[in-house]
Formats: C-alpha cells, sequence, structure tokens
C-alpha cells in the first residue's frame, strides 16, 4: 500500500510578497489554471492506485487546507494540524506515527512525501518517476525526488544521485 503524505505547512516568507503568514503559496494559484498548488499537488496523484493522502499543515492554515479539499470533493483526506511548525523532517515523522499507531500496521506499507508548493507540470513523468521510487523503495531503500541546478543554491542543500539497482 503506498500512503500520500501532503506536506502543506509553511510561513508564507518565499514568495513575498503574493504569499503571506496567513496565505502561503501552496494555498495560492500561481498559474494560468487557477488552480492552487496543493490542488495541483493533490490532482497530480490522479490514476495512480494509492490510499487516500494524509495532508499535514499548519494549525492556522485549516480553513484554507479544509476548503481546498472541499472543492476536490476529498472529504476521504485527513489533516493533521501542527500547533508549530518544525519543518520537513519533524512533519514526516509525525505523520509516519500517526499511520504506524491510527491508520496501518502493515510493514509493506510506502510514505510518498509531498510539497505542497511545488509546481510539476509533466504528471506523466511524475508518474514515471514515483513508479520508479516506489520500485526502489519497496526494495527497502529510500528514493527522493529532485531537479538539476541551474546555479548554486546554499537554503535547499544537494542530492547525489545514485543507480536503480
Amino acid at each position: 500500500m503506498v500512503i500520500p503524505i501532503i506536506l502543506a505547512g509553511g510561513h508564507g516568507s518565499r514568495l513575498w510578497p503574493l504569499s503571506r503568514q496567513l496565505n502561503p503559496k501552496q494555498f495560492l494559484a500561481i498559474s494560468d489554471d487557477k488552480e492552487s498548488l496543493l490542488h495541483k499537488t493533490l490532482t497530480r496523484l490522479n490514476g495512480l492506485e494509492f490510499a487516500p493522502p494524509l495532508l499535514i499543515c499548519n494549525e492556522e492554515h485549516r480553513f484554507l487546507a479544509a476548503e481546498q479539499l472541499r472543492q476536490l470533493n476529498m472529504d476521504q483526506v485527513k489533516i493533521i494540524l501542527e500547533p508549530v511548525g518544525r519543518n520537513t523532517a519533524p512533519a514526516i515523522a509525525l505523520a509516519a506515527l500517526y499511520l504506524l499507531n491510527i491508520v496501518q500496521k502493515d510493514p509493506d506499507t510506502v510514505l510518498l512525501v509531498l510539497a505542497a508548493d511545488h509546481l510539476i507540470p509533466d504528471t506523466a513523468a511524475f508518474h514515471s518517476s514515483v513508479s520508479t521510487a516506489l520500485y526502489v523503495a519497496q526494495s527497502g531503500k529510500l528514493a527522493t525526488f529532485g531537479v538539476v541546478p541551474t546555479r548554486a543554491e546554499t537554503g535547499y542543500g544537494y542530492i547525489e544521485i545514485g543507480t536503480c539497482e
């Protein structure tokens, strides 16, 4: 079983002035089609045979998240609220602990962790990358996604590419 974890936290500081603390970029429609980045992240999963996603967001954004889920008729999506944002690793740990203790105890479960503020226009390429990553993850390894950098950026770090064996 694959369970998507959608990370929709954030402080709204990287895309200022469009993005604000109470309306961060994952809830904004920043492309021509007027769909928010969260909306795009959720609909990008269409066509993949996964369990319903689990959404992690800040407590102060609960109504924004719930409204966007309502607009997509995604009432099966569970929302976990962070009282205080602590970055990516604690949010993933929170989701994993929730799923381990509350929802699923299947040791073959794979978590597909996705950021809600990424713009990925090629859904077919995304699905292909997810299929490859699932093959790697189901063999007991960690798979991660990234883009080839076009310039140095110390705020994000770098990924060393390995092989899929």
